[in-house]
């Protein structure tokens, strides 16, 4: 029996991913005890308001908890393009990009919103 190994994403969206992944930029814009503002920066995207940060990424730290430390993000992308449910893999692989770069590790749970892409998650270590 061959076992076949099928390609979900496209060489073309794949490298697409790449650039998108290895231009990304961040800048913090606001920080208080409990909670960070991130612009989001991509080569290919931009807000068509004002042509900065394709989004944001809100990171809201639980300090009043211990026992069990949930860190909940939210990212907003403003570029419409990042909307449209041909790019799912792309909004996919910057989040999960995104977290791992301003969260690391810690559990987090994650709120994407990017019109037909938006989606939650749990991230537990």
């Amino acid at each position: 029996m061959d076992d076949k190994i099928i390609d979900v994403i496209s060489s073309k969206k794949n490298k697409q991913i790449e650039e998108e992944l290895s231009g990304m930029t961040f800048t913090k814009n606001f920080r208080s005890p409990s909670a960070e503002e991130w612009y989001i920066f991509l080569p290919s995207y931009s807000d068509p308001v004002t042509g900065g940060a394709a989004g944001k990424a809100i990171i809201h730290y639980n300090l009043f908890d211990t026992k069990e430390i949930f860190i909940n993000t939210t990212i907003i992308f403003d570029d419409p393009a990042l909307h449209h449910a041909d790019l799912h893999s792309l909004v996919y692989a910057l989040s999960d990009e995104i977290i791992n770069r301003l969260v690391g590790y810690a559990d987090t749970l994650l709120s994407v919103h990017s019109g037909e892409n938006s989606y939650n998650a749990e991230y537990k270590n």
